[in-house]
């Protein structure tokens, strides 16, 4: 999706100068007015497709330390430095002590950007209703398309912080004093603002690209279960499901295969164009560090898998292998299971051994890939310190001696979607309802499943969400949302360290070594459930105090 960046201006006042001269007309020639761009359909489409580029900002960049994986046991940055994909994570996951407002706000915190966002949307409602000229039908999918943006916006401003301030399209009514809202009027918003969308936004099929109606339900399957309006995420699951999405039958293809080679698990999902210089440098990131080496380059490895996440795998036949032989710090020579571990976990985990780009990955001491202890080398540079590099959301294809990548990512996916409804599905008390889509996840990679109920059940549905959903931005705030972060692991994220293996070749044989990646324990701050209010909103607004958990 081309990223064009519509220049939407108020009217600039007329100045009155003294002298023959009268009026000096100071309209701008290098400036489009606003009622030029919203007259039309095709300028309004200009102008919405600059609010499109902040989905991708909120997804691939959700925070200024990295992947927010990193704060749970999936994933470990390789660097100490102290800076953002690197140490921070670990800084900020060692708990209570080590954590400020300052901190959280630069790091975590996105109020400034989100209500940047959030006054943007509000300025093309208005407009729209102001200027637009088009047909009554095109004014209102056009309004459909900004209000999805807008509850897009506020989901994410309110999953961080709870109470926040509600500005709405009436910019007369934007005071520089302005008190929270309770969360719920937040999620009332949110959900009316959906609502709208999912009933004037067209099908996929017909939208050209653009925003359509399955991304309006499936982004209600996920707000509506952080409001815990229950029945709303049944309702709309549903509706996803008349639209005619379904899971792909490869696990790997539902986030990599694209819109246009027909992938019918995707509903929300970016695109870019090599050919029109519009790409990422996702895979510059998580490329395994071998596929620079061996073209006598430094890159890749930025952050690695954990071997807790690898742990979190069943075996294909179902049930979960004993990993206890491969918990010693003096090493064994048997090779762990991976080869016997489920589809997930094959397309999401590079491994010592597995096949990558006509290659074998070698994340041993002295390998192509290469293998080095955290903290100690500071600078990995590609080397791995878990044992594991990402193989989930990274192009195989990818050239890296190229700058740019252009693989799709796919930020709404019909698996979630699923995923979602079970646990309404329980909340609500409809076991049946519950298993069912517990059942059409697994079945999707072959792993049996048999009912559960009460307890069993709900961890079914943690366990389901955490290896289906790996890596796609979703286990840290899952973990807040449901508040059990702050316990101990592994139901939470205190009291336990990430760990990964250290690999040694002697021959034709390995040794796989247990190695911490932390320092101290990690310990999840109960007080990170709400995220701390900027300063600068603090100075600047009489109405609003910091929140009791940040004074």
């Amino acid at each position: 999706m081309k990223k064009i960046l519509a220049i939407i201006l108020s009217a600039t006042a007329l100045l009155a100068v003294s002298g023959c001269n009268g009026l000096l007309d100071m309209t701008p020639t290098d400036r489009v007015s606003a009622r030029t761009m919203w007259e039309t359909t095709r300028n309004a489409e200009y102008s919405i497709n600059h609010l499109y580029s902040y989905i991708w900002s909120y997804n691939a960049y959700p925070t200024s330390l990295g992947l927010t994986e990193s704060l749970t046991d999936e994933l470990k940055y390789t660097s100490y430095n102290f800076n953002s994909m690197a140490y921070i994570p670990s800084y900020i996951s060692y708990g209570e002590s080590t954590i400020t407002a300052q901190t959280i706000d630069v790091y975590l915190g996105q109020w400034g950007s989100l209500y940047t966002a959030i006054r943007e949307t509000n300025e093309a409602l208005s407009y729209l209703s102001s200027y637009g000229k088009m047909s009554d039908e095109d004014k209102a999918r056009l309004g459909a398309e900004i209000k999805f943006l807008r509850a897009y916006f506020y989901f994410e401003l309110v999953k961080r912080y709870g109470d926040v301030i509600i500005y709405k399209e009436d910019l007369t009514a934007i005071v520089k004093d302005k008190a929270l809202s309770p969360e719920a009027e937040a999620w009332d918003l949110v959900q009316q603002d959906l609502e709208y969308a999912a009933l004037k936004l067209p099908v996929q099929a017909e939208a050209k690209g653009r925003i359509d109606k399955g991304m309006a339900y499936a982004l209600t399957t996920r707000a509506m279960l952080y409001a815990q309006r229950y029945e709303a995420v049944i309702a709309a699951a549903d509706k996803v499901a008349e639209l005619g999405y379904s899971l792909e039958p490869a696990y790997a293809d539902a986030c990599a295969k694209s819109l246009a080679a027909g992938n019918r698990e995707a509903i929300l999902q970016y695109t870019f164009d090599r050919g029109k210089g519009i790409t990422h440098e996702f895979n510059f990131y998580y490329t395994p560090g071998g596929d620079y080496a061996v073209v006598d380059m430094k890159g890749g490895a930025y952050g690695v898998p954990t071997q807790e996440m690898v742990e979190s795998y069943e075996l294909a036949t179902g049930g979960f292998p004993d990993w206890s032989r491969w918990h010693t710090t003096s090493g064994t020579t048997n090779n762990p299971p991976y080869e016997q571990l489920e589809p997930r976990f094959q397309a999401t985990i590079l491994y010592n051994g597995a096949s990558w780009k006509g290659r074998t990955i070698e994340p041993f001491v002295g390998g192509t890939d290469g293998w080095t202890a955290w903290k100690t080398d500071k600078e990995p540079k590609g080397k791995t310190v878990t044992g594991y590099y990402l193989r989930k959301l990274v192009d195989e294809s990818y050239d890296v001696t190229t700058s740019g990548s252009s693989q799709p990512f796919t930020f709404l996916r019909y698996g979630e979607v699923l995923l979602n409804r079970a646990e309404a599905c329980f909340r609500t008390g409809d076991v049946a309802g519950a298993n069912d889509a517990l059942r059409a996840i697994r079945g999707r990679v072959g792993l049996p499943y048999s009912d559960k109920s009460g307890n069993s059940l709900w961890q079914a549905i943690v366990q389901e969400r955490k290896v289906e959903l790996a890596y796609e931005g979703l286990r840290y705030w899952d973990l807040r949302r449901w508040k059990v972060a702050a316990s101990n692991y592994p139901e939470g994220l205190s009291g336990y360290q990430q760990h990964g293996l250290k690999i040694q070749k002697d021959g034709s044989s390995f040794r796989y070594s247990y190695v911490s990646v932390d320092e101290k324990d990690r310990s999840f701050a109960s007080r990170l459930y709400r995220f701390p209010m900027p300063e600068s909103e603090l100075d600047s607004n009489s109405l609003v105090d910091q929140y009791d958990e940040w004074k």
